[in-house]
């Protein structure tokens, strides 16, 4: 399943959390009916009963026929066919492959070299580091990538920077020291105060 299928779906069962929606699809698939006769049977408002037709004709579940001055709604079942195959698709679904796609789409966006985009792509999901490389290199681009978190011409504290680096990864410790051993960061000789090096 792609990532469109899957956000297709969510909005289904968004929509179809409600019960109300649920009796007027069932109410549909056997036959037409105008507003007034779903809210007569929900015992609803029109209003209401309009705004959840509105819901399900956004996800092209119900049809509407115009006859006169009077509008008919039907289930439309050739939707509902397709939401079937989403439906089964689930089986196979993944929803790491879902994030996977997220990730590299802000990834690819980002101005940076294609090298440090695909060292991003390897080691980055969900917008946080699952492990750290061991060579160098690729060091390098994660610390060019965490440093593009922190502002210029800002002084931080210690506890500053250890919370900015642990929305990315729970060793802060250790990328605090890489990104002042590889001269990303600087900081006072007491360790106080740290600020973006340029």
């Amino acid at each position: 399943m792609d990532s469109e299928g899957f956000q297709f779906l969510l909005k289904f069962f968004k929509v179809l959390s409600d019960e109300n929606r649920l009796k007027i699809i069932g109410y549909l698939s056997d036959a037409e009916y105008r507003v007034s006769d779903l809210a007569e049977k929900l015992d609803l408002k029109e209003p209401t009963v309009s705004h959840h037709l509105s819901r399900l004709r956004e996800l092209g579940l119900v049809n509407m026929r115009v006859d006169g001055n009077n509008r008919y709604y039907r289930l439309n079942a050739a939707q509902l066919e397709q939401m079937n195959g989403y439906l089964f698709q689930l089986q196979s679904f993944s929803p790491d492959t879902i994030q996977k796609e997220e990730d590299e789409k802000w990834i690819e966006a980002m101005d940076i070299p294609d090298d440090d985009k695909q060292v991003l792509k390897s080691y980055v999901f969900n917008r946080r580091l699952q492990q750290l490389p061991r060579k160098e290199k690729k060091l390098l681009a994660i610390l060019r990538w965490l440093v593009s978190h922190f502002e210029k011409d800002v002084i931080y504290t210690e506890a500053q920077v250890n919370g900015i680096i642990e929305q990315y990864h729970e060793d802060f410790a250790g990328l605090r020291r890489d990104l002042v051993d590889f001269g990303f960061l600087a900081r006072e000789r007491d360790g106080a105060t740290y600020w973006v090096v340029r």
